[in-house]
């Protein structure tokens, strides 16, 4: 049997091993990390991070109003803080202070294959999209209105 765990649930647990030097992992949910990591199944393994944060990192936080959230820096520390966006959104989060970043994700896990963050694909990947962002609300958008005509299409 499998049950499901909210991460706020988790989190005095995760915060301990990660202090101590362990690693955590949990499965992301939501779309903000699309195309790179998808909700049924994916697996994340997060280690404490280890000085600053770098640009391309991405970082587990948790939001003043309590919510956590996994998405990628975009822009490094500006007046002590990070700039930190999702990999299907276009939209920037600005003001992530050091203090809320819970962990940084060193590999995830997609049907059994690990990929570290240092694979060379993976560090390709993440500077293409984060460079091509401008463009990213075309290439979203687009697509969301191609899907929306061939459903109308379906159903007649």
């Amino acid at each position: 049997m499998i049950k499901e765990v909210r991460l706020a649930e988790l989190y005095p647990v995760m915060k301990e091993v990660l202090e101590s030097g362990g690693t955590a992992n949990f499965n992301p949910h939501g779309t903000s990390m699309l195309p790179m990591l998808h909700d049924d199944g994916d697996r994340v393994v997060l280690k404490k991070p280890e000085g600053e944060l770098k640009k391309y990192d991405l970082p587990l936080y948790r939001r003043d109003n309590g919510a956590f959230v996994l998405h990628r820096v975009v822009r490094k520390p500006e007046n002590g803080t990070y700039t930190m966006c999702g990999d299907n959104q276009w939209h920037l989060e600005k003001g992530i202070r050091p203090d809320q970043i819970i962990g940084v994700v060193v590999s995830f896990e997609r049907k059994g294959k690990k990929i570290s963050a240092d694979n060379a694909l993976y560090k390709l990947y993440t500077r293409v999209w984060v460079n091509i962002m401008p463009l990213r609300h075309l290439f979203i958008g687009g697509m969301r209105k191609i899907k929306n005509i061939i459903r109308k299409i379906i159903k007649g």
